[in-house]
């Protein structure tokens, strides 16, 4: 859960500037949130219109989709040849990924925001009703449930046996992965609904009181914490010692991930709501509120490439293979290429 992509080695800073419009393809609604999974030559995305998406990654054809009976905001976590993603109908699904047919789903009874992470044959993911849950991956039975007292819009984290996750109720949570016994919680002054990444022992997420928090993934403890100008729904993304992060004052920030002191900030024209930047060969990839995509240089901040969308970008870029992939809401899946 860093969004960082250390095989990438097709583009970088100097020729990240002559990406172009590959492809595009077009939902059957009008905002794709969900961000991009792509996995063996296939980009898989959930649509407002109510259905999880296969593409063909080099051409945009669909290849497949499964309709759910709600939008799809959650975004797909792709394992072993499964697709696992939830649904606002109350459901996480278990798809082949070749297929598109549905192995297994599992009902919550509540919207399902939150986007599943998959480790040790274990699904993890939150929901509205602020209920976390880890299912079989092969069965989708329920292996634990913790309840968190108000909804879970963060999608979680796994490593080292312990699963991080944020809640409403202005804590960040460390449960055990195997039993969803509480190890630790820490406070923050908002709502959580970042994603936490945890890399090098150290967990790092954003909060709706406008902090990036740095906390030892083992007890919880506070190492840093740096204040920005509004609230953080973004995620962080770890990578090669700097945090990065966008944030709802319209910035995005690189920071150090051992001090939390500012390394650079670029200033986009409107928030950076959701949309969590991704790392690659020394390239930041980021949405906005203002309908761009960005490329800055990792290292300095600089702007290296946009492009624009008709609307916000809220969806989170995926980079694989001299590719990127974003989603627009104004319903349309993109991938931009070198000419």
């Amino acid at each position: 859960m860093q969004r960082w992509n250390p095989c990438e080695k097709v583009l970088t800073v100097h020729n990240v500037g002559n990406l172009v419009l590959k492809w595009s393809y077009t939902t059957g609604n009008s905002s794709v949130q969900s961000s991009p999974a792509v996995a063996n030559g296939v980009v898989y995305i959930g649509s407002y219109d109510g259905s999880v998406y296969a593409l063909n990654a080099s051409t945009g054809a669909k290849l497949w989709s499964y309709s759910t009976s709600n939008l799809v905001y959650s975004s797909p976590a792709v394992a072993n040849g499964v697709v696992y993603v939830g649904s606002y109908d109350g459901s996480v699904y278990a798809l082949n990924a070749s297929t598109g047919a549905k192995l297994w789903s599992y009902s919550t009874g509540n919207a399902v925001y939150s986007s599943p992470a998959v480790a040790n044959g274990v699904v993890y993911f939150g929901q509205y009703d602020g209920t976390v849950y880890a299912l079989n991956a092969s069965t989708g039975a329920k292996l634990w449930s913790y309840t968190t007292g108000r909804y879970v819009f963060s999608s979680p984290a796994v490593a080292n046996g312990v699963m991080y996750v944020g809640s409403s109720v202005h804590n960040l949570l460390a449960l055990n992965a195997s039993t969803g016994a509480l190890l630790w919680s820490y406070v923050t002054g908002a709502e959580v609904l970042s994603s936490p990444a945890v890399a090098n022992g150290v967990v790092y997420v954003g909060s709706d009181d406008g902090n990036v928090y740095a906390l030892n993934a083992r007890t919880g403890a506070k190492l840093w914490s740096y204040t920005t100008g509004s609230y953080i729904d973004s995620s962080p993304a770890v990578a090669n010692g700097v945090v990065y992060v966008g944030s709802s004052d319209h910035n995005v920030y690189a920071l150090n991930a051992r001090t939390g002191a500012k390394l650079w900030s670029y200033f986009t024209g409107d928030d950076v709501t959701v949309s969590s930047p991704a790392v690659a060969n020394g390239v930041v990839y980021v949405g906005s509120d203002d309908h761009n995509v960005y490329a800055l240089n990792a290292r300095t901040g600089a702007k290296l490439w946009s492009y624009a969308t008709d609307d916000f970008v809220y969806s989170s870029p995926a980079v694989a293979n001299g590719v990127v992939y974003v989603g627009s809401d104004d319903g349309n899946v993109y991938a931009f290429a070198l000419k």
